[in-house]
């Protein structure tokens, strides 16, 4: 196995700066990966990432290495959930070049923000950037709509000498509803909805969403032609796809419609969709040959924010706290079922007194597609773990992000990550407890799992001891999908993590810690 695992060593990480301060060894394994997961979380702030990409010099705007010529000319659009902030932040940096804006944000977001004492992310009292709220319970609606009109028609009035700064985070999709026209935003709804309830996947529901919208599939920058266009986008999809984020307003896409039909025809739902949306896909080929000229050259899309980035800064900060930081990958998916299986045998396999036994790696390996991980991945991770102590590290911090799915079969109250952290507790068994055993945490860096006050939660090897203690059946919680609850009565939610209203989302942060003299019993 050593001489497998030798095939894929990497470059050595960098030996430690000196000795770890005594203050980061007094502190607790949960404290400290608390302290890293908030580090996460800060990297990926509307106002940090936007801050990060725009510098104003002189009269230009430089974003990834492109130079723009500002001459009050700049015009603002945006929508998604963190776009308020974002917004707020691009016009202290711009000025007075910005002549106008028109942004999309969820219903209540401005007073929620106020109530939580993030008035640095709300807009000035003198903005040109109006602001309408919409898309209440994150469904598309009349106000979503509203502003989507209103997006439009600021796009639609520029000329080539114009610049259109175009602000798209998570939840930009229910925010930019623009039926084409006959078809009514009800019967859109409606549409995907059937799609849906018959299986349609989410590369299909986004191939019909997008041929019978104005502005999704690259519809905003048509929208907005002869002008140049530029897109910040936080990314809250897995692997960045541009496409797919709020339904790629800013990414051109061949819309086909055979293509249309053919998913409408596969789930039988060709004969029964309004006679407007039939219209519509009639009329799509003809929309397809308008404004043959080639707009890629007018577009720049800059992926500002991610799980990556997120991951980078735990990673940093990580190693300022005594760890050795692994980046697993910001792609986990799956059931959270075999995630956590996952990441139990990675715990073992790290905490194993000899050669880690070869069923272990199998099974890992086995489960790798399963979740959205490379084999290379997990041969990196093991090869990291069997390196354990030699540069001098107190333990290694295993990073990881992405958006496990949950199976529903009761109806508690809880979320991925709680459910997730749950599920890890009980792999753990067996394990040395904290400080000399592992540790594992998972937080959504939107600040809130499932319908639930809480990010998520910590666990370790002493769960289910703990529970039991406490008369608390693991089991039954997890059948009724009932993890808030179950950590919320578990030593009076010490486990729980609760950041409050982060303003960002980025999808989920994984985190095991394992002391390098972590052994099993």
């Amino acid at each position: 196995m050593a001489r497998v695992l030798s095939l894929f060593r990497p470059q050595p990480f960098l030996a430690p700066f000196g000795k770890r301060k005594p203050l980061f060894r007094k502190m607790s394994l949960d404290s400290r990966a608390r302290d890293v997961f908030a580090a996460a979380v800060e990297a990926v702030q509307p106002d940090i990432v936007v801050r990060r990409s725009i510098e104003h010099k002189e009269d230009s705007m430089i974003i990834n290495g492109h130079k723009f010529p500002l001459k009050q000319n700049l015009h603002l659009v945006g929508f998604g959930k963190a776009v308020l902030g974002m917004a707020a932040e691009a016009e202290r940096i711009i000025g007075d070049h910005l002549v106008r804006g028109v942004i999309s944000v969820p219903h209540g977001i401005q007073q929620t923000l106020r109530q939580h004492g993030k008035n640095h992310l709300l807009l000035k009292e003198n903005s040109r950037i109006s602001v309408i709220e919409g898309a209440k319970h994150n469904l598309p609606d009349v106000d979503a709509q509203r502003a989507a009109e209103g997006i439009n028609q600021l796009a639609s009035e520029l000329t080539e000498k114009d610049l259109l700064l175009v602000l798209i985070s998570g939840g930009g999709s229910a925010l930019l509803p623009a039926p084409i026209p006959p078809i009514s935003l009800q019967e859109k709804l409606e549409v995907t909805r059937k799609l849906a309830a018959a299986g349609a996947t989410i590369q299909e529901l986004n191939t019909v969403r997008r041929a019978l919208s104005l502005l999704k599939g690259g519809g905003l920058t048509r929208s907005a032609h002869p002008a140049q266009v530029v897109a910040l986008i936080l990314s809250d999809v897995i692997g960045d796809p541009l496409d797919l984020i709020a339904s790629g307003p800013t990414v051109r896409s061949e819309m086909l419609p055979e293509e249309v039909l053919s998913i409408l025809e596969h789930y039988k739902l060709l004969d029964s969709v309004p006679a407007s949306v039939k219209e519509v896909l009639g009329r799509l080929s003809h929309r397809q040959e308008e404004k043959k000229m080639d707009k890629e050259e007018r577009v720049v899309n800059v992926v500002i924010g991610s799980n990556s980035v997120a991951l980078k800064s735990a990673g940093r900060r990580a190693r300022e706290l005594g760890f050795r930081p692994v980046v697993l990958s910001p792609g986990v998916c799956g059931n959270v079922k075999a995630v956590s299986r996952l990441y139990g045998l990675l715990a073992r396999f790290a905490c194993s007194p000899e050669e880690p036994p070869s069923e272990i790696v199998a099974e890992m390996l086995k489960l790798g597609p399963e979740i959205g991980l490379k084999s290379w991945d997990l041969y990196r991770t093991m090869q990291a773990l069997t390196e354990g102590c030699t540069e001098g590290w107190g333990a290694t911090c295993l990073l990881a992000g992405g958006e496990p799915t949950v199976e529903l079969t009761g109806k508690g109250l809880g979320g991925r990550n709680q459910e997730l952290a749950l599920r890890v507790g009980l792999e753990l068994r067996g394990l040395e407890l904290p400080p000399n055993g592992p540790i594992f945490l998972s937080g959504g860096t939107d600040g809130q799992d499932g319908p639930t006050e809480a990010a998520g939660a910590f666990t370790d090897a002493g769960l289910s001891d703990e529970a039991r203690a406490q008369g608390l059946n693991i089991d039954d919680f997890l059948y009724n999908n009932d993890s808030f609850t179950f950590f919320t009565r578990l030593s009076a939610g010490q486990r729980l993590l609760l950041p409050g209203l982060t303003c960002t989302n980025v999808m989920d942060v994984h985190m095991l810690i394992i002391p390098h003299n972590s052994q099993e019993k």
